[in-house]
């Protein structure tokens, strides 16, 4: 069995590949453009991928091919309906980072709620050296306890969050995208109401009709300027000129994002003119990425390609 890996170094070069080893020949490519990979898929017999797309013109003449893992959630890189007409499973894996995406959600807020940008430079600074008091807040901040959180997207992920929100003391409600998913125990609203009720907005939502462009001008228009906003979910959920807007007429108290419409972050982005901390917080596409989710997911993908061939 030959496996092959078309962009190895989307896991991170600290995760130990060599547990697949045991299955065959391994081959991994850091990176692999769409030029690149019709030669190097053509022999394998397993693709574990990423972003690669996976279509006729990339794997058509991959011969040997009978699997791809997807080593992530969303599938849109996979044209579905080749892989089927040729035979051709497929595995993405769900669930192995929620944990991880939950916690960063948290280190997100906190970091914006409580103006830790603020309070650091303000030691570094050494303004706190001498000072007249031992305590210094000249930029306030509040509890989470009591405050409504909005959740766009009450999944694995979301519900993770809600119950760590819940812990806190806040009052949770959410939004389903698709109108079809009733979850007990939290309270779901409309749209509208949870942006005009929520102190506290996050998405962790999937990337579909539903969602593409949700929040967008009007929708920030309706929420509370000291509310805080956050995306967890896919970029392009978020219409980034609006958001930018937001924040810089203060419609919105702070936003913080981990993915954006375009990754790696492109050079026109409209959110690169907010240079206030205190604002906004861009992390590059790293909540799902501790060390435990990343090894829990080549376990995964190692267990799936063992029980396709059934060995």
């Amino acid at each position: 069995m030959k496996i092959v890996f078309l962009d190895a170094k989307s896991i991170g070069e600290d995760i130990d590949l060599s547990i697949f080893e045991e299955l065959g020949e391994v081959v991994k490519y850091d990176y692999t453009s769409a030029k690149e990979a019709p030669e190097r898929a053509k022999d394998a017999d397993v693709l574990i991928i990423n972003k690669v797309e996976i279509n006729e013109q990339s794997v058509g003449q991959a011969e040997h091919l009978k699997l791809v893992c997807v080593t992530a959630t969303g599938t849109n890189n996979l044209d579905k309906a080749y892989l089927d007409q040729r035979g051709i499973a497929w595995r993405n894996v769900a669930g192995y980072s929620t944990e991880s995406v939950a916690q960063h959600t948290f280190a997100m807020l906190f970091y914006l709620l409580e103006k830790l940008p603020y309070y650091d430079a303000y030691v570094k600074d050494e303004h706190y050296m001498g000072d007249t008091s031992f305590t210094h807040f000249a930029k306030h901040f509040h509890q989470i306890a009591d405050m409504t959180w909005g959740i766009i997207g009450l999944g694995n992920i979301g519900r993770k969050v809600a119950d760590i929100a819940k812990a806190f003391g806040c009052h949770v409600i959410y939004y389903s995208t698709s109108g079809r998913n009733a979850q007990p125990g939290y309270e779901q609203v409309s749209f509208d109401e949870l942006l005009s009720q929520s102190d506290i907005v996050s998405v962790h939502a999937p990337l579909d009709e539903n969602t593409k462009d949700l929040m967008n001008a009007e929708a920030f228009a309706k929420m509370k300027k000291s509310a805080i906003f956050l995306n967890l979910g896919r970029g392009p959920i978020v219409v980034e000129q609006d958001l930018a807007d937001a924040l810089k007429n203060n419609e919105i108290a702070a936003a913080g994002l981990d993915v954006l419409c375009v990754e790696p972050m492109s050079a026109d982005n409209p959110l690169r003119e907010i240079k206030d901390s205190n604002k906004l917080i861009i992390t590059p596409h790293i909540a799902w990425a501790s060390v435990e989710a990343r090894t829990r997911l080549m376990n995964i993908i190692l267990g799936q390609v063992k029980e396709y061939f059934k060995l």
